[in-house]
């Protein structure tokens, strides 16, 4: 007969990869003690790891989009030629 896939709850996958990245115990009695594989421990840690920094960003921010500088040049290229033409237009009013 053939193994069922156990699925865990989020809060079990963080309480041993605490204890992982508390490093108490190695992997090895963590899989023993809470009857995981030593891999699947090891790549709870690293996600833990890695998105431990989005318990701290605040709610409602937007986050920081990454601004294409090309199009930022195109933008003061018009500009200019805009200012341009309109001092040319102002010294006619003027003038």
């Amino acid at each position: 007969m053939a193994r069922r896939k156990k699925i865990r709850d989020a809060s079990f996958k963080a309480r041993v990869a605490l204890e992982a990245v508390k490093e108490r115990e190695t992997v090895g009695e963590l899989a023993k003690r809470f009857q995981v594989h030593p891999t699947q421990i090891h790549g709870w840690k690293r996600k833990l790891q890695e998105q431990a920094a989005t318990v701290f960003e605040r709610e409602g921010a937007k986050p920081v989009e990454a601004v294409d500088s090309s199009e930022l040049y195109e933008q003061i290229g018009r500009l200019k030629m805009e200012l341009e033409f309109l001092k040319k237009k102002a010294a006619q009013f003027c003038g």
